[in-house]
């Protein structure tokens, strides 16, 4: 069968496809919500052995206070595997589905977690059901359902870089950018400083206090200056708090910071930096906690490989799959970071993650789909 050929069969099922998308979007799976992220876990585990049968290997691991991580594996005809990276949980609270619910208008999928990123779960099953259907030598697909990706997969991160350790490729389902794969993105810090000071009165004794706010207005504009266009790092002050009253010399105050980088160097850079920060007043003390939640992906010839390939793939299809490098982190960061094999983007085609013009083009469903199961394919026949 030609690429054209798994086009056209993947455009027939496109209806069937775009009603296991309402399914899962109907299922309400907050990040913040434990219950109903163990409930849609549970759902998709049943829409999965719908779908495909049961798995030859399944793995459920403990999320704690967060989502479960769900792996399974289904076993191919060609030697080698290819892990294929989904999570399930949405930015979207609780209710949020009773005043915007899934709807189809004009061919656009539109519904809370419809473009972040359910299309490309459906897609990713859809992908395994077609090769399987059309009996194409494929190597064992392992699938990993992650639900804390929206906060920085605490949980689910030493399960991804365990599960990728042995496979020949990762592709990851989020969403497009305007139809490109994402080839490179950047890793993300997430830190806070607070400003520790001596708590007075401002009127009747004013000069008995060092004002938290005060000193950290002084350091605030050193943070910002972290940021570097040359080395494509930028940093973002995105909240402040502290102080009790006007009329109060603040003991206390804190400002919440968000860092992107693209060069792997700059997080000693930045590290030494904010340890190194220091109010004009002595009897201020400034504390820095946070971490670094993903390492940046880097392009790398592996990676490029891969990229290589699916565009060969497109291109047969007759379209042109084009790559790009994004702000944005993903389970991918984890993959890449490791030296292993990656491709991030190949689900969703449309726009507004996490915003409510939020929206999936569902005509381009057919074509994504095709193309991870040509990909598919073709690592079969180098074994994996």
């Amino acid at each position: 069968m030609t690429l054209p050929d798994l086009t056209a069969h993947a455009r027939r099922v496109l209806p069937e496809m775009t009603d296991d998308l309402r399914t899962v979007v109907e299922l309400e799976t907050p990040g913040d919500d434990k219950a109903l992220l163990d409930a849609g876990l549970a759902a998709i585990g049943t829409w999965l052995v719908e779908r495909l049968g049961e798995p030859d290997e399944t793995e459920r691991h403990d999320g704690g206070e967060h989502g479960d991580v769900l792996a399974v594996t289904y076993r191919g005809t060609a030697p080698g595997t290819v892990l294929l990276l989904c999570h399930y949980d949405t930015v979207w609270p609780a209710g949020t589905l009773a005043e915007w619910p899934f709807e189809v208008k004009d061919g656009r999928a539109t519904g809370p977690g419809v473009f972040d990123m359910k299309t490309g779960l459906v897609q990713a099953v859809w992908a395994l059901r077609l090769l399987r259907e059309l009996e194409l030598p494929h190597p064992s697909v392992r699938l990993l359902l992650n639900g804390d990706e929206e906060i920085g997969s605490p949980a689910s991160r030493p399960h991804i870089e365990r599960l990728s350790e042995d496979v020949s490729a990762t592709l990851v389902f989020e969403a497009a950018q305007d139809g490109a794969l994402k080839t490179a993105r950047k890793g993300v810090g997430l830190f806070e400083v607070t400003a520790h000071g001596v708590e007075s009165h401002a009127g009747l004794d004013p000069y008995a206090g060092a004002s938290a706010i005060h000193a950290l207005a002084e350091v605030v504009p050193a943070i910002v200056a972290l940021g570097s266009r040359e080395h494509g790092t930028t940093v973002n002050v995105g909240v402040i708090s502290g102080g009790t009253g006007r009329n109060v010399v603040a003991a206390r105050a804190r400002c919440g910071i968000d860092i992107r980088i693209a060069e792997p160097a700059e997080m000693a850079r930045i590290d030494a930096a904010l340890n190194a920060l220091t109010p004009s007043d002595p009897r201020v003390r400034l504390t820095v906690d946070g971490e670094w939640n993903r390492p940046p992906m880097v392009a790398h010839e592996a990676s490029a490989a891969l990229f290589a390939r699916a565009a060969a793939i497109a291109a047969e299809q007759g379209w042109e799959l084009r790559e790009t490098a994004v702000g944005g982190a993903s389970d991918g960061n984890f993959v890449s970071a490791l030296g292993r094999p990656v491709l991030d983007g190949l689900g969703a085609v449309g726009s507004g993650a996490h915003a409510r013009h939020e929206h999936t083009l569902l005509d381009h469903l057919p074509a994504r789909t095709a193309l991870t199961v040509g990909l598919l394919n073709a690592l079969a026949a180098d074994g994996g």
